[in-house]
């Protein structure tokens, strides 16, 4: 639940702040279509890979590669120039962990379960990824209206994204751990 709150969080941040980012970098709204647009197209990539990588290594190191990889992205995003490219390498590179998270997760539901109640059980996981959109939203609005910009919302984004790893990381996914055992 905490990396699909996370995921939530900065879903709706990004989604609902970006073209407000865009704005106070001088850049043109433009920017901010084509790197919604970039978003979602390395969207499909990610999610179709991520599903594929699913069934080739344990979910729960492709989560927590995927949380990991945000923290990154946007802590390079805050030291890179505000230019056009900028964003539009941000937004491909985020693309692609977008919604990837969604066939790992709801693989590990089903695995840690069973798959006779998968339709609750991720409905409930999912419902921790709508109050994270709740706070990534809101709290974009409170950040820009204390601070006139969005430095801390990308701070706590970062440290969010790195926990969510790091809570991926104890799964004891089922399967993965007979197989090493075995070796």
């Amino acid at each position: 639940h905490l990396s699909f709150f996370t995921c939530g969080l900065h879903i709706a941040f990004l989604v609902t702040h970006l073209p407000g980012e865009v704005s106070l970098c001088g850049l043109p709204a433009e920017v901010s279509a084509r790197s919604i647009a970039l978003i979602g197209l390395f969207n499909i990539a990610g999610s179709l890979g991520a599903g594929a990588l699913g069934n080739r290594m344990p979910m729960k190191y492709l989560l927590g590669a995927m949380y990991a990889s945000r923290a990154l992205i946007i802590a390079v995003y805050l030291v890179a120039p505000r230019t056009p490219t900028t964003f539009y390498v941000f937004s491909a590179l985020l693309g692609l962990s977008w919604l990837a998270t969604v066939p790992p997760t709801a693989g590990l539901v089903g695995k840690l379960f069973g798959t006779q109640h998968l339709a609750t059980l991720f409905g409930l996981t999912l419902f921790s990824h709508q109050v994270g959109a709740f706070f990534g939203a809101w709290l974009g609005g409170v950040a820009l209206a204390a601070a006139g910009d969005y430095r801390w919302m990308w701070y706590a984004d970062i440290v969010l994204a790195t926990l969510a790893a790091l809570a991926c990381l104890p799964i004891r996914e089922p399967g993965y751990e007979a197989r090493a055992a075995v070796r």
